[in-house]
């Protein structure tokens, strides 16, 4: 299973996003978690790395589950996401990033932006939410959401 950490950054009523290039979906910066890393030396590093920015004060807002599956029902691919929040950073935006284009978006515009339905709950959640959220999402292999089950958790 692959681990995956991402961050949904604010300021001010706006939200920095990555527009992925193979979907033109929009996301939060993050990726993949290396070998023996901990979950939030890899944020402040994937975050820092797609953004030029080095995120302070975070919070775990989401654990959730993906597993995508084939036309059989096979599961052919899975990975868990962690989600933080920020929203104080030192450094400066980059202007540009091989993972896709980063914009500044307004945080009403997340309910309209193209993303997996997953991400935008779970941005919904850094954005709106208290506590965290966990749960199992299940997609096709072109990202139509075909189950999701959430939890949430107070701390």
């Amino acid at each position: 299973m692959q681990r995956v950490t991402n961050c949904v950054f604010t300021q001010d009523d706006s939200v920095l996003m990555l527009q992925k290039p193979r979907r033109n979906w929009w996301v939060a910066p993050g990726g993949k978690m290396e070998q023996g890393e901990h979950i939030a030396q890899a944020v402040f590093r994937e975050f820092s790395e797609e953004t030029g920015l080095r995120i302070e004060g975070h919070t775990l807002s989401s654990v959730l589950t993906y597993i995508i599956k084939d036309k059989d029902n096979h599961i052919v691919n899975e990975w868990m996401m962690f989600t933080f929040k920020a929203s104080n950073a030192t450094g400066t935006v980059l202007e540009t990033t091989e993972e896709g284009i980063l914009s500044w978006q307004p945080i009403e515009a997340i309910k309209t932006l193209p993303m997996a339905e997953g991400d935008r709950k779970l941005i919904d959640h850094a954005l709106h939410g208290t506590g965290i959220l966990s749960g199992t999402l299940e997609y096709t292999e072109d990202f139509r959401l075909l189950h999701a089950e959430y939890f949430h958790t107070e701390v």
